[in-house]
């Protein structure tokens, strides 16, 4: 069905607002999925902070462009959808790989994250790494942990010393 070039602008400005709102856009196959999975996998998305829109492929194609993002020509045929990473990339590219498990009908084409395009490997590279909060503590871990290791080695002897004069008044307790 066609749709009026106002509308077709609408669409495009759309696009264009969540393509400059996202760290990264994961492109997918959908034919022959029902709408039930389809929103099985938008509501997963969504609990990440992302978005999961049913696009079409020329109005996708004039959007990436105008934002200078080089989309392979093989991503945007067929059925597309597009999940829109707004916070954390990789959460939402494990929602994402995880909401399509066991769906033979939905599958990966690639992605762009920062105007680079990904294979699907790539992408399945991205939805194996740690969310953003976990890598963010693991790296505060590491940073902490040297710091926490001058401070005991600098309180060793103070807390040596200590022991040796309460041993001390304690046998000198236990003679009297």
């Amino acid at each position: 069905m066609a749709i009026s070039k106002q509308r077709k602008e609408e669409v495009q400005a759309q696009y264009a607002d969540w393509v400059k709102r996202s760290e990264a856009v994961i492109l997918v196959e959908y034919s022959g999925s029902n709408m039930k999975s389809i929103d099985a996998i938008r509501a997963k998305i969504r609990e990440t902070g992302g978005e999961f829109h049913i696009v079409k492929n020329t109005l996708a194609r004039r959007v990436f462009a105008d934002n200078g993002m080089d989309v392979p020509a093989d991503y945007l045929v067929k059925s597309t959808a597009v999940s829109f990473a707004f916070k954390d990339p990789a959460s939402t590219a494990k929602a994402l790989t995880d909401a399509i498990k066991g769906n033979e009908f939905v599958k990966v084409k690639g992605g762009l994250m920062g105007g680079k395009s990904l294979s699907p490997a790539q992408v399945k590279a991205l939805s194996d790494m740690p969310p953003l909060p976990v890598m963010r503590a693991t790296l505060l871990g590491v940073l902490q942990a040297p710091a926490g290791k001058l401070v005991r080695t600098l309180a060793e002897p103070a807390r040596g010393l200590a022991a040796v004069i309460k041993a001390h008044s304690e046998s000198a307790q236990a003679t009297a």
